[in-house]
């Protein structure tokens, strides 16, 4: 554990954006997270590894205020404790953290244009030609044809398409932070690929600061600049993509190789 000072010197030197701290929940008697630590740095791509129903994807509900940690805090922006925040607060935080779940989470009953156009439509003040440009524009950003796209529904969509879709959604509030949970679950590799370079060029191209949840280790290695690793409820290590593959941990190197603990 680093000292006070220590603190204090890596978030000058590493400007974090979500200072993780010492967070514990409880759901009934069964401890997931006991005590995370974890410091996520702005305009990086930082991803969590761990084993399956070890607690990783409770870390970024809680970032998000979807759930409340039994203890510690979630410093966002240097001094905004989201654990601490009611529904009025947490609203204003969580328009500036997007949230792409593993499913796209799309309304079946809305066609693409509409799912990718709801949150400017029930949060902005646009007119609708303002929103079919940011529509179309952000149809474009993930890749997909708008004109050939935006009239089908979910239902009409392949797995690869509705992640974009629901990307296209996420970012056109300009998010400053992307949560990603299991983006290329389900997938097959040359579009797990193409959503690995989405995440990259978002990153690159507005500056947004990425949480990656994955069980894919070579995607995730492709977009993430740091890799945390959730062991027994704690993150066990932490580092760049060198310093990770080169842990001295057995449970590390037993992921990463694909060995059963």
């Amino acid at each position: 554990m680093r000292s006070l000072i220590e603190d204090l010197q890596w978030n000058l030197i590493m400007n974090n954006i979500l200072q993780i701290k010492d967070m514990h929940k409880t759901f009934g008697t069964k401890k997931v997270l006991k005590g995370v630590t974890l410091d996520i740095v702005q305009g990086k791509c930082t991803a969590i590894f761990g084993l399956s129903g070890g607690g990783k994807s409770t870390i970024i509900k809680h970032i998000v205020g979807l759930l409340k940690p039994t203890s510690g805090d979630i410093i966002y922006d240097n001094d905004k404790n989201i654990a601490n925040m009611d529904e009025n607060e947490l609203r204003d935080v969580r328009k500036d953290i997007g949230f792409l779940f593993q499913s796209g989470a799309l309304f079946d009953s809305m066609n693409v244009f509409d799912n990718v156009a709801f949150p400017l439509v029930e949060h902005s003040k646009m007119s609708k030609d303002e929103i079919e440009k940011e529509v179309l524009k952000h149809l474009d950003i993930v890749g997909l044809d708008s004109a050939s796209v935006r009239d089908l529904f979910p239902d009409e969509l392949s797995g690869g398409m509705r992640k974009r879709v629901g990307l296209a959604r996420t970012i056109i509030t300009k998010p400053r932070v992307l949560l990603y949970d299991e983006p290329t679950s389900g997938l097959d590799p040359i579009t797990s690929d193409t959503i690995s370079q989405l995440i990259l060029k978002i990153q690159r191209e507005f500056n947004t600061t990425s949480i990656l949840i994955s069980h894919d280790i070579k995607e995730t290695f492709k977009s993430a600049d740091y890799f945390a690793m959730l062991y027994n409820g704690k993150i066990v290590e932490y580092g760049d993509e060198e310093h990770f593959k080169n842990s001295k941990l057995e449970i590390v190197q037993n992921f990463l190789a694909g060995r059963s603990v």
